[in-house]
């Protein structure tokens, strides 16, 4: 099964337990198992600058869906948890989950890119993924330590170990 990573944020509707609940929801999926989660960090919102700082931790699974499956398996734990998608690009939510990785993959469809587009410049992806997986290499052969390297940790603060995710994983 390839290995997948999830991103997670929310900054609306207690976003911590937003989370929490994502990933509860994520660790039944059918045919896979999720295998580990980050820590949860606090972000600056990369869109509108009048909402609230996001929530956001990154969850490696290991899945035996195709990519889109999964994906509209993500959208619907996003709908379930209020999440309503309006024409304001980066704006508040209740959950954003997006597939970072999904194995060694590359894709270009109109539903989704792999890996994600925008992922190299975004350190509340970034850090939290360097955190379950220090060693990765992307697909197109760049080490995610290298993409560490040019994206400074500004505009991003770790939480607490009371703030980590309550999820058994393995």
């Amino acid at each position: 099964m390839p290995r997948v990573y999830i991103g997670l944020g929310s900054n609306l509707a207690e976003p911590v337990q937003q989370l929490q609940a994502a990933l509860a929801a994520i660790g039944k999926l059918p045919r896979c198992q999720l295998v580990a989660v980050s820590s949860l960090y606090a972000s600056d919102p990369l869109g509108p600058p009048d909402q609230p700082r996001y929530v956001n931790a990154v969850a490696a699974l290991d899945c035996a869906l195709t990519p889109l499956e999964l994906l509209d398996a993500l959208q619907a734990i996003e709908r379930e948890q209020g999440r309503e998608r309006k024409a304001e690009r980066w704006g508040p939510r209740t959950l954003d989950l997006d597939i970072l990785l999904f194995g060694d993959l590359q894709l270009d469809e109109e539903r989704l890119t792999l890996p994600h587009y925008h992922m190299h410049a975004r350190a509340f992806v970034l850090y939290p993924l360097a955190e379950i997986a220090a060693d990765l290499v992307l697909p197109d052969g760049q080490p995610l330590q290298t993409l560490l390297a040019n994206c400074p940790f500004e505009g991003l603060e770790r939480l607490d170990g009371g703030d980590r995710p309550a999820v058994t994983v393995g």
